[in-house]
């Protein structure tokens, strides 16, 4: 039975985040039903990373396995052809190599999320990014990650409905940059707690408009007590950009 590796870019905003769930609109669900409706074959899709509601993927990883071989263009045109008009798009599919696993053999997982710094909301990027009014010291915040790189307990940084048997990761990347009028963050790891990365975002983001000092993040890490944490940032800015294997 061929394995076929996909990789997807959606808009999270019309879907309840990327696992299927009974009666609820998802990526998961969408993707598995346009496989149906090209192959006659019903399946579980397998994806790198379970994006929450409103959470957008620019490189999100996942593969089908199906009963014959089809040509990898013909998969992806076919899929597309099917997800129209979701905001879902399949930008390549591949056939995997024996014992490749979407979410199992991912090594890096590569998170953005982006910050609008401006008085001014945002008339294009609505749902797309965070807007923060107030302006942002982006070398402060770049300061502050620095705490938060290598291993570490991040229970502070966990959202109390994690399912994960271990608060303890390994973040590799923590970069804060200023183009412009936004703030990008970008965060790698070989995998993140719920929620960890808009945990810290929201957290880096008191630093930059001036509430918290630089060394306030090393000692919210180190309490690894939830209620240390500042605002969680909300889904809107966040997108998976990649994942390594």
């Amino acid at each position: 039975m061929p394995r076929y590796r996909l990789i997807v870019e959606y808009d999270g905003r019309p879907y309840c985040g990327f696992q299927a769930q009974a009666g609820l609109p998802t990526v998961q669900e969408s993707i598995e039903r346009a496989v149906k409706a090209f192959s006659g074959e019903t399946l579980r899709l397998h994806a790198a990373g379970r994006t929450d509601t409103g959470v957008h993927a620019t490189g999100q990883a996942a593969h089908i396995d199906l009963s014959r071989d089809w040509e990898p263009r013909v998969i992806r045109n076919a899929l597309n052809a099917y997800l129209r008009p979701q905001p879902i798009s399949i930008l390549s599919v591949e056939l995997a190599e024996e014992g490749w696993h979407a979410r199992f053999s991912a090594i890096e997982r590569r998170y953005l999320y982006r910050i609008l710094n401006r008085p001014s909301p945002p008339a294009l990027e609505q749902g797309r990014v965070w807007h923060v009014k107030k302006p942002l010291d982006a070398e402060a915040m770049q300061a502050a990650a620095r705490h938060l790189l290598g291993l570490h307990d991040f229970t502070t940084f966990r959202d109390v409905k994690c399912q994960a048997k271990s608060p303890v990761k390994t973040l590799d990347t923590a970069v804060v940059r200023r183009d412009g009028e936004l703030i990008l963050l970008t965060f790698t790891a070989r995998s993140f707690l719920h929620r960890q990365v808009r945990s810290m975002t929201g957290t880096l983001a008191e630093v930059g408009v001036g509430r918290w000092a630089v060394d306030d993040v090393k000692t919210a890490l180190e309490a690894k007590d939830r209620t240390a944490c500042g605002a969680v940032a909300p889904a809107d800015g966040l997108y998976l950009t990649g994942v390594g294997y």
